[in-house]
């Protein structure tokens, strides 16, 4: 049987791995723009993006990464609130508002989507994942060099039986080319006999990042597709493009740091912002 040889960005954040050089971020051409949507409201933490135990608002610390982002054209944040706005263009930062009756974040990045005619590429960050990578996005701008893929994402190794049954984990199973082949908060790919091995390489039991790349005219024709009958069992949007026949290539990073969903992810990062500007000043 021949190797899988899926895309792996996994020196994006571990130095002991190398990129492959068909995704070499010198190599980016496509004009991408990054647009992160933030909303006020929020069932576990009201007022996210405003939250600023840091000196920093929380949507601060996550533009001040996206402008890292080499590949990056623009970067706007996108929101229904007038206050996220106001903050934003008081750190310096741009900003666009949106409607408020949008059903979902990717809906939203649709509006913007729609003021940059000239844009190859729409990458939805999420507004409360302060400590992404920014040199796996550039690696998801240079996937999308491929016109044959619709939207690019991330996937980083599942590696405890916990995460593999948890149904907040969300799994991906990919073809030897990288493309997805299934999402799924069910443990994928099922192994009927024995227990799943989460030391191969490359790795088969994979956890979805999830940070989108979408080509544009792939972005305005799924907020105009209804949903799958898939995704809504899953309760997983993505899916919405699988079910339509669309292609997703994920690449494959070393870990993925964990956003900002609750009262105590927010105070682990303040904790770790504190420590690392006191290891700085040191």
């Amino acid at each position: 049987m021949p190797e899988r040889k899926h895309p792996d960005l996994r020196s994006c954040c571990v130095p002991d791995y190398r990129l492959a050089t068909r995704f070499r971020i010198a190599r980016i051409s496509v004009n991408m723009i990054v647009v992160i949507p933030a909303r006020f409201a929020s069932s576990r933490l009201p007022g996210k993006p405003l939250l600023r135990e840091t000196g920093q608002f929380l949507i601060e610390h996550v533009y001040e990464r996206a402008m890292q982002v080499k590949s990056a054209t623009a970067v706007v944040v996108a929101t229904d609130d007038s206050r996220i706005y106001d903050a934003v263009t008081q750190f310096g930062g741009r900003a666009m508002m949106t409607r408020d009756d949008h059903p979902s974040g990717t809906d939203r990045v649709a509006e913007v989507a729609m003021q940059f005619p000239n844009a190859d590429v729409i990458l939805n960050l999420q507004g409360d994942e302060p400590l992404f990578d920014p040199e796996a996005i550039d690696a998801l701008a240079a996937m999308m060099r491929d016109t044959r893929t619709d939207v690019g994402t991330l996937a980083t190794p599942i590696r405890n039986l916990a995460d593999y049954h948890s149904r907040n984990c969300v799994k991906v199973v990919c073809d030897d080319t990288g493309r997805a082949m299934y999402f799924s908060r069910s443990p994928i790919p099922c192994v009927r006999d024995g227990e799943p091995d989460f030391h191969a390489e490359p790795p088969l039991f994979l956890q979805h990042v999830g940070i989108y790349a979408y080509r544009r005219e792939t972005l305005l024709r799924l907020a105009q597709t209804p949903p799958h009958s898939i995704e809504m069992a899953e309760k997983l949007e993505q899916l919405r493009l699988l079910g339509s026949g669309g292609v997703i290539r994920v690449g494959i990073i070393a870990e993925a740091h964990r956003g900002v969903d609750t009262s105590e992810d927010y105070a682990a990062f303040v904790e770790f912002t504190r420590d690392t500007a006191r290891r700085r000043a040191a």
